[in-house]
């Protein structure tokens, strides 16, 4: 399956809830990440990351190969009223120095990567005793939720989505970081309900993997027609309750 989030970059930058105030506060809490902290986010899409470590202030330079979402990114930051410098590269070749930064954020993009590849990059452009911090912040399909039934949906659609049916869990990610030599690996994970009307919830969907960074134009316009009817036959309620969980793998640099 193709996807391409630059096709539904205005979707993303609107819809997609980026991470909640808890998820930087545990960071914070941690102390593995400190006003003042360069920061280097990688896959940082329409910087939803980047711009709420640059709110706390930190020094963030935000990555991504796509250039449709760091204009939305660019636009995003100037309504938030933050600075945060993009450049347009891939998490395996940042082009940084090595020993540049405190911190490594991945928020919403590990899989994306080769994984083993980004792992090693990042602990080279890493300072000794600096952490990665790779992130999810997922929905959670439950029975009978609106959730599950979306999945559904998308799945007759596009067959080949492979996001169906998550847990919001990913224990791989601690053999990405020990393999790649960091140390003091640990986790955290926490639950909250998110609300969408019906409308922002027809947007996020349209800004997910399987529809419209993957469809084509008509299959996704066919999609909507029938998202919108499911809201209204099965989940009329607004808002929405979204539950979702944040998922966040961390370790340290030695060298």
């Amino acid at each position: 399956m193709q996807v391409d989030f630059g096709k539904t970059a205005a979707d993303y930058g609107r819809h997609r809830a980026g991470f909640p105030d808890g998820f930087f506060e545990h960071l914070f809490q941690r102390s593995l990440i400190a006003p003042g902290s360069r920061v280097l986010d990688v896959g940082t899409g329409t910087g939803t990351v980047a711009r709420g470590l640059a709110k706390r202030g930190c020094n963030v330079l935000g990555l991504d190969p796509s250039a449709t979402l760091l204009q939305e990114a660019e636009r995003l930051d100037g309504e938030a009223g933050v600075a945060v410098d993009y450049v347009r590269a891939s998490a395996e070749e940042t082009g940084q120095p090595s020993h540049n930064f405190d911190v490594v954020t991945a928020g919403q993009c590990w899989h994306w990567f080769d994984r083993p590849r980004a792992a090693i990059e990042a602990r080279r452009v890493i300072v000794p005793g600096g952490h990665l911090v790779i992130g999810r912040f997922d929905w959670l399909p439950l029975p009978g939720n609106v959730v599950e039934a979306t999945e559904r949906l998308i799945l007759s659609h596009n067959p080949d989505w492979r996001g169906a049916g998550g847990s919001g869990v990913y224990p791989a990610w601690f053999t990405d970081l020990a393999v790649a030599v960091f140390v003091d690996v640990e986790s955290f994970s926490f639950d909250i309900d998110v609300p969408y009307s019906h409308e922002a919830w027809l947007g996020r969907i349209r800004a997910s993997a399987g529809v419209g960074a993957s469809l084509a134009a008509d299959t996704v316009a066919k999609f909507g027609a029938q998202h919108s009817d499911l809201l209204i036959r099965k989940f009329p309620e607004q808002p929405l309750r979204i539950p979702h969980r944040v998922f966040v793998v961390f370790g340290r640099s030695l060298a």
